[in-house]
């Protein structure tokens, strides 16, 4: 049976000067891309939605010291009420014999795929195999005294790489232990001769460019605090109705 633990009796959280800046700043989203809101998804279908809501401030607020990113985990200072940082890690099942094979072989006997990692982008027909897809699959520890799957410490590391991921899709292989060079490697050593004509694509047509995924602004902004705004010129509720409709027949003018 778990001991309860007031974690009130540590005070609030120290401020952090120079700490890991996110770009998301308020509402549940954290995530922008396809690639980073799946690794968030895949983290909150295992862990303690509780702890994830407080790791999310965190992150928010700057608390993440800095942070490390290497074959199959990360490792972060995360700076909470004590005088010094936490040390808190993400841990990911590296890819081995079977599944990195499986990996080797679909990149192999998909066109253009091999080009588009190369390029610093991750197919999405890559995900069933490098997202995390159960709870054995990721572990999380932290120096701090709270038992939590993850602890907030290290639920704020999960929000920061998956904005790194925003960035960098790539880095997903290295949490997976799945090093670039040898990837390339391994799907090039693989092709049969009979396939070999062609060994740096020059024939293979290119896939469509990927159309920017489209969020009108009013999903990212505070639905209180815009309702607010709009009642400083409207003169009643149904204009501020109104005004959200417009506001929001506006941005997907933009996207048509």
């Amino acid at each position: 049976m778990n001991t309860y633990i007031d974690f009130g009796e540590f005070g609030e959280r120290r401020p952090v000067r120079g700490g890991v800046q996110p770009r998301s700043r308020r509402g549940t989203a954290f995530a922008k891309t396809w690639w980073g809101r799946a690794f968030l998804e895949a983290v909150e279908q295992v862990a303690d939605q509780g702890r994830l809501a407080r790791g999310r401030s965190y992150a928010r607020t700057g608390q993440v010291v800095n942070y490390r990113l290497e074959p199959g985990l990360v490792s972060a200072e995360v700076q909470g009420s004590q005088p010094r940082p936490f040390i808190s890690v993400l841990t990911m099942r590296q890819l081995r014999d079977d599944r990195l094979t499986e990996l080797v072989d679909l990149v192999r006997s998909t066109p253009g795929t091999l080009g588009e990692i190369a390029a610093g982008t991750l197919p999405k027909t890559l995900g069933p195999l490098l997202l995390p897809t159960t709870a054995s699959e990721l572990d999380f520890s932290c120096s701090c005294p709270d038992s939590g799957w993850p602890c907030k410490h290290v639920a704020a590391v999960c929000y920061v790489i998956a904005e790194r991921l925003d960035e960098h899709p790539t880095e997903l292989l290295t949490l997976r232990g799945v090093d670039l060079d040898d990837l390339i490697g391994s799907v090039q050593r693989q092709t049969p001769a009979m396939e070999s004509a062609d060994p740096y694509g020059n024939d293979i047509a290119l896939p469509a460019l990927p159309k920017p995924e489209f969020r009108p602004a009013p999903d990212d902004l505070d639905a209180v605090l815009l309702r607010q705004a709009l009642r400083m010129t409207a003169e009643d509720e149904q204009q501020v109705a109104a005004g959200l409709r417009q506001l929001r027949a506006l941005y997907r003018s933009l996207d048509a």
